[in-house]
């Protein structure tokens, strides 16, 4: 999985003024968690872009003072009204323990049933994966090449090398529906066979 570096620096006091100190400052209060110590920190705002603001997701490394920590993001707050980050959770990864992350679906191929006027809804955006982190995936591939009409991709269809997917093996990733238009046309097409049928009767 990729990295996105945030550079920050240590917070030596944690009080409400000043959080509010560094939010006012365009920094916003961080906390590191799954170490021997929770390590309070700060970085500006602008470095968040592309670890929140994106579909995709990613490991973060976290600079502080010349110390380096691999992490994932693990919990975020923000304003009710501005959508202003107000607050952000990391979790240390260990090496050797595994992890647990939501990932996003990506789909490939395409579709017979698409193809034959259907409609690909997809179910699962992303999915829960577990792996060690040097396995953690940057996405999980749907392959819909061979789904026909109506037809459903279940999780167990979806490759998973190195990692394990969290879902009940009913879990529907993704399906191809029948479209309103291809519908009425199969609609259409029975009336008129059953209309030439009573003709030649």
């Amino acid at each position: 999985m990729k990295s996105i570096t945030i550079k920050g620096s240590e917070r030596e006091s944690v009080g409400k003024a000043a959080t509010r100190t560094a939010r006012n400052a365009g920094m916003v209060p961080c906390v590191l968690y799954g170490g021997d110590q929770p390590v309070h920190f700060t970085a500006d705002e602008k470095g968040f872009k592309n670890l929140v603001y994106t579909p995709n997701v990613h490991t973060v490394v976290i600079e502080l003072a010349g110390k380096t920590y691999n992490a994932i993001l693990q919990d975020i707050q923000f304003h009710p009204v501005s959508d202003k980050i107000l607050h952000i959770d990391f979790y240390q990864l260990n090496a050797e323990k595994e992890i647990t992350m939501e990932v996003p679906v990506k789909v490939v191929g395409n579709s017979k049933g698409v193809m034959a006027g259907g409609v690909l809804r997809l179910n699962q955006r992303k999915l829960k994966v577990r792996a060690l982190p040097a396995n953690l995936p940057d996405f999980v591939e749907a392959n819909i090449t061979n789904l026909e009409m109506g037809n459903k991709l279940y999780v167990t269809e979806v490759p998973a090398d190195n990692f394990k997917l969290l879902h009940p093996d009913n879990t529907v990733v993704a399906q191809v529906r029948i479209s309103r238009a291809a519908m009425k046309a199969a609609q259409e097409a029975a009336k008129a066979a059953k209309d030439a049928g009573k003709k030649k009767k």
